[in-house]
């Protein structure tokens, strides 16, 4: 039979209590010395990734439009390219839309292109950079990215058939990857750690291999 507890092991137990309670009031008084109650939250995105992942995401929405785009009668060596381009694309699509929006980012850069001139250098090393021009001579901020293609050529794309439709489709997305590739590049070399310097290599490697490709479909075709 269990005896019940002695007058003294009660108030020792009770004095315990008193103490741990008195433990958690001085901490909890102390807390504002030692940690800052509003502290900045940490920064998922830097200015340079945040440029890259908005302006990537304008390169790869159009993308997807040129996929769009082509005309269903072209061969189907050409259409499997187009569905493998969209499907990837697709995916690293969600992915920078994730990033801009766990970064309270809009997903439309405003100055496009200026993450890739820190320090009044471009980041570019060996590539071109010019803006892409309308039919009607002005340029629009959607083409100011290296390898996108105008509104005309898009048109043209549309209405073109058969292999018109597949060389040009070859053509602008060959182009399109170059621009993508020296992009991914810069993020490469400017970021030195991180989801999105990796992210950026590896579609630097996956364009690269497509742009191969590409150039060999296109050589089939005179």
């Amino acid at each position: 039979m269990r005896s019940l507890p002695t007058r003294r092991q009660w108030i020792g137990g009770a004095a315990l209590s008193s103490l741990a309670l008195l433990l958690v009031v001085l901490g909890a008084a102390a807390r504002p010395l030692f940690i800052s109650e509003t502290a900045a939250p940490a920064t998922v995105l830097n200015e340079t990734e945040t440029g890259f992942v908005q302006d990537m995401l304008a390169h790869h929405q159009q993308a997807l439009i040129m996929v769009q785009r082509l005309n269903p009668d072209t061969d189907p060596t050409v259409r499997r390219l187009a569905q493998q381009i969209g499907d990837s694309q697709r995916v690293e699509v969600g992915t920078l839309m994730g990033w801009l929006r766990l970064a309270h980012a809009t997903n439309t850069n405003p100055q496009p292109m200026s993450w890739m001139h820190n320090g009044g250098e471009s980041a570019m090393t060996g590539h071109e950079h010019h803006p892409a021009t309308t039919t009607s001579g002005t340029t629009t901020q959607s083409t100011t990215m290296p390898g996108m293609a105008t509104k005309a050529e898009l048109d043209a794309l549309s209405a073109a058939t058969g292999r018109d439709a597949e060389t040009l489709f070859l053509q602008l997305m060959q182009r399109h990857h170059y621009g993508g590739v020296a992009m991914a590049q810069a993020a490469d070399a400017l970021l030195t750690s991180g989801p999105v310097k990796s992210t950026a290599r590896d579609m630097a490697t996956t364009q690269g291999q497509e742009i191969g490709y590409i150039g060999m479909l296109l050589a089939q075709r005179g």
